[in-house]
């Protein structure tokens, strides 16, 4: 019997804060300003791993950009 490993589709906004080491208003703020994008599902905002990936190259490339000028 094989076993079939199911990928999260999305994350909570608690779960991202928690990832990126952040407060939980600090990163309701970054969805709510559209800093890091977000679905809106019924009451709650839902955000797909590849848009946390976004912010985090979209932030690090900044502070690249910032030690390079």
């Amino acid at each position: 019997m094989t076993m079939t490993v199911i990928e999260r589709k999305w994350f909570t906004t608690r779960e991202v804060a928690e990832m990126l080491g952040y407060g939980l208003s600090k990163t309701k703020m970054l969805v709510l300003s559209g800093e890091i994008r977000s679905i809106k599902d019924g009451r709650n905002r839902r955000i797909l791993p590849r848009y946390v990936d976004e912010y985090v190259e979209r932030r690090a490339r900044e502070a690249e950009q910032g030690w390079s000028a």
